[in-house]
């Protein structure tokens, strides 16, 4: 259900051919967390416990709502276990490997901004 509100809601802003490229990928990637989470993920399949692990500052709620909304637009899997307890593993998709690029120039900006300091 929840899933289904995420996707709905992502399908509300989604692709819109008047929308500026810029603010299309702020939306898929922007935020506090979304970066983290990506290149978490970037190092292959991983469990809910080992995202959280890795990002200690970041709220349940608040991850539970990224990976959420990075599986809505396409970007993560989720694969969900019949066990029990149940185990739920989280990796990009083929889309989401795309980013890669993407991100490489991002962190080498990043880098050079925080030498300018």
């Amino acid at each position: 259900m929840a899933i289904a509100k995420a996707v709905k809601a992502r399908k509300a802003r989604g692709p819109n051919p008047g929308k500026c490229p810029l603010t299309a990928i702020m939306q898929v990637i922007g935020g506090k967390w979304k970066g983290l989470i990506w290149w978490r993920l970037s190092t292959g399949i991983t469990r809910y416990g080992e995202l959280k692990r890795s990002i200690p500052d970041i709220t349940p709620k608040m991850l539970t709502q990224q990976l959420r909304e990075l599986e809505a637009d396409g970007i993560a899997s989720r694969r969900v276990y019949a066990e029990v307890p149940p185990r739920v593993e989280y990796a990009l998709t083929d889309y989401g490997k795309t980013l890669a690029p993407v991100f490489e120039i991002m962190c080498t900006w990043g880098d050079g901004h925080l030498r300018r300091e």
